[in-house]
């Protein structure tokens, strides 16, 4: 018989390393699904990204991460997120801490407050839009405080002015 001079692998003749195997960073694409079927009443919270395509009733409250509303998803909610966005069809006030988008088959009944917002052609919005900007929102808050005090300072010395004219007269 003929042998050959390789050597077949064997697992016991297999070196012995300190490899240890890279996870995956998963927190970012980790996401949380309720399916066409299910149909959920109350509140719904977590940590990680929702994407709904199944019907929601009561409240979403995922303030950091993203909440998707898929096509054949339905919500009667409230909705507090990071980031929306809206496919389907959603009945509630959404309050986002970045983003809004909502896309051409989307449909959104209620009010929003978001820091940016998108909606694209054929998308349905029904009721008011408030865009706020946090940094801008100090600011202003700064400028009316700095305008209020000249004002008070104004309104002290009206009475003065109308009691030396009306003495001179």
């Amino acid at each position: 018989m003929l042998h050959s001079t390789e050597t077949k692998y064997s697992p016991a003749a297999a070196p012995n390393s300190d490899y240890t195997a890279v996870k995956p960073a998963t927190s970012a694409t980790e996401q949380a699904t309720i399916g066409r079927t299910l149909v959920i009443k109350g509140d719904v919270s977590g940590a990680e990204s929702l994407y709904v395509d199944g019907r929601v009733e009561g409240t979403i409250t995922f303030p950091e991460h993203r909440v998707t509303i898929g096509r054949s998803g339905s919500v009667a909610a409230n909705i507090v997120a990071k980031e929306i966005v809206i496919m389907g069809k959603v009945q509630g006030n959404v309050e986002c801490a970045d983003r809004l988008d909502i896309r051409s088959e989307g449909q959104l009944s209620g009010d929003v407050i978001t820091q940016r917002i998108s909606v694209e052609d054929g998308a349905i919005l029904k009721g008011g839009v408030e865009v706020r900007n946090p940094e801008k929102k100090d600011q202003k808050t700064q400028s009316q405080q700095t305008q209020i005090q000249p004002n008070l300072a104004k309104a002290a010395e009206a009475p003065k002015a109308m009691a030396a004219t009306a003495g001179s007269a």
